[in-house]
């Protein structure tokens, strides 16, 4: 995913932009998209539904910081392992003395922030 964060920065200019900067459009959208289903499985096999934040935080980190992808992948990894590290301590406090699923902790964080994403969205589309 690193050695493709320059790829991915350039096919966000767009199509015709990445093509005139010398990219094969088509090769680097399969290395892409079978770098993310390859990640994306994998971290679901590995860790269940808490792989959920693996879909929120890019979307955080882009929000905060902009779409270079070189920038956006280590930030991704870093805060994504602070916010499960924050879930699972919430997960231990919201009803003690028993333990709530990480996931439903991790799902209460991202629920509200895909809503305002996908209401964002809607909005400039219109």
């Amino acid at each position: 995913a690193l050695a493709l964060g320059r790829a991915a920065s350039v096919m966000s200019l767009g199509d015709d932009v990445s093509h005139g900067l010398g990219q094969n459009v088509w090769l680097s959208r399969l290395f892409i998209a079978f770098t993310v289903v390859a990640l994306a499985g994998a971290s679901v096999s590995a860790a269940g539904p808490i792989g959920f934040i693996g879909l929120m935080v890019p979307h955080m980190i882009r929000y905060l910081i902009g779409a270079d992808y070189r920038a956006v992948i280590p930030y991704s990894a870093l805060l994504g392992a602070v916010l499960l590290l924050i879930a699972d301590i919430l997960s231990r406090f919201v009803y003690f003395p028993y333990q709530t699923p990480v996931g439903v902790v991790t799902a209460m964080i991202g629920t509200p922030f895909f809503i305002y994403l996908a209401r964002r969205r809607k909005k400039g589309a219109a």
